[in-house]
């Protein structure tokens, strides 16, 4: 595989919010993906708010030659279609290179009123083949986003058997115990619907087991991990970062990265390891590395190796962190003062480190901290006006963060 090919595979990153979206552009993703409006999988403000103006003016300001794709991809009920065909045409003026969509009817709606839009099958679908590639080819869809059960191989032989479809698969982050995400477990314990974009996560809650003999009811044998719980429902996560020559010579041409809901420091620092990883970087052992400074769980290469002996054990830990992200870096103000977007309170007491797409990492030690009126305190804090001061050569889009 030529170094040249690899670099036509391309990185795609998650967008959750706007701030993220400019965030992963700037540290290496060729696109990103966002929800659309409620008509995507993730909820909470994750998402484009088609009733905020501002929103839709700085998006269609931030794309700057980079693909933006957006997610339509919940599961549609009758309700659901007729409010997609009224907003279909306002959805229609932003600028997005293609939908991401699962249920045929939604992209019955999408090819109706917009006839041009390239269209993304979900993950949500469940295509693992390749008669069903076809199907969905000639059905209008250009790129098909696999099931995550799809190991290395198959994927080789679907590339190899229907190449005039781009493949992409997800490739980092969390993974879920159901086939592609189909899961219940939300509304079965919250009546928050995975599928409806409302999932509360309740695979990863900390679950207490115990058994109960048939000749001694209500006498309770416990089953423990650690803690006196075990988290039995929740996947390692996801990382196939020493594997990427691996998924572009299988005949991926899109590794995406999972993540909408997590922080602006995990959509950087992912990007910036898969594009060096991508571009072959003379220092990509040490970009791998800072893939241990954001929260996750144990690692696995999920399916990619496996079949169905996946190797899907709980993690022994639920989530491994050594690192804070304390905020952003936004403008120049003053000699060596600096705006910050705070996302976790900063210390003048505490040594903190930035890092840029091409500065693995930078050492600040202890900063001076200002408040709104640019006095010195001990410590600013989220949601809150701050600033700092620094002789250190940061710029904007630096990120902050501190060893805990």
């Amino acid at each position: 595989m030529s170094a040249e090919y690899k670099k036509t595979c391309e990185l795609l990153s998650p967008a959750g919010s706007l701030e993220k979206l400019e965030t992963v552009y700037t540290y290496g993703a060729d696109a990103a993906y966002i929800g659309v409006d409620e008509f995507s999988l993730r909820e909470n403000g994750e998402r484009i708010d088609l009733s905020s103006k501002d929103e839709l003016n700085r998006i269609k300001q931030r794309h700057k030659g980079k693909k933006l794709y957006g997610a339509i991809n919940m599961f549609f009920f009758e309700n659901d279609l007729y409010n997609l065909e009224k907003k279909i045409d306002e959805i229609g003026t932003l600028p997005f290179d293609a939908f991401i969509v699962s249920d045929l009817g939604a992209a019955s709606v999408i090819r109706k009123h917009l006839p041009n839009m390239p269209l993304h099958l979900s993950t949500q679908s469940s295509c693992t083949n390749s008669e069903s590639v076809k199907v969905y080819r000639d059905l209008g869809f250009s790129r098909i986003i696999l099931a995550r059960e799809v190991n290395l191989e198959n994927i080789r032989k679907i590339h190899n058997d229907v190449k005039d479809v781009e493949l992409e698969a997800f490739v980092h982050g969390a993974m879920c115990m159901a086939v592609s995400g189909r899961c219940i477990l939300s509304a079965a314990c919250t009546k928050r619907s995975a599928n409806r974009g409302e999932c509360a996560h309740t695979c990863r809650w900390r679950y207490r087991l115990a058994l109960e003999e048939e000749e001694r009811p209500g006498l309770y044998m416990p089953i423990e991990e650690h803690n006196n719980f075990t988290t039995i429902l929740s996947s390692k996560d996801l990382c196939m970062i020493d594997y990427v020559d691996e998924l572009v010579d299988a005949g991926l041409s899109s590794l995406k990265i999972e993540g909408r809901m997590k922080s602006t420091y995990y959509a950087a620092i992912t990007t910036r390891a898969y594009r060096k990883a991508l571009d072959g970087d003379k220092d990509i052992a040490l970009y791998k590395n800072e893939l241990e400074k954001v929260s996750h769980r144990e690692w696995t290469t999920g399916f990619f190796f496996d079949d169905e002996k996946i190797a899907f054990a709980p993690p022994k830990e639920e989530y491994l962190r050594s690192y804070r992200f304390l905020g952003t870096v936004k403008e120049n103000v003053r000699d060596n003062i600096w705006s910050i977007d705070i996302k976790n309170q900063i210390s003048s007491l505490r040594d903190i480190e930035a890092i840029a797409p091409d500065v693995i990492t930078l050492p600040l030690g202890k900063v001076t901290t200002l408040d709104e009126e640019f006095n010195e305190v001990e410590h600013i804090d989220h949601g809150k006006v701050g600033y700092i001061k620094t002789d250190a050569k940061i710029g904007s889009g630096f990120i902050l963060r501190e060893l805990i």
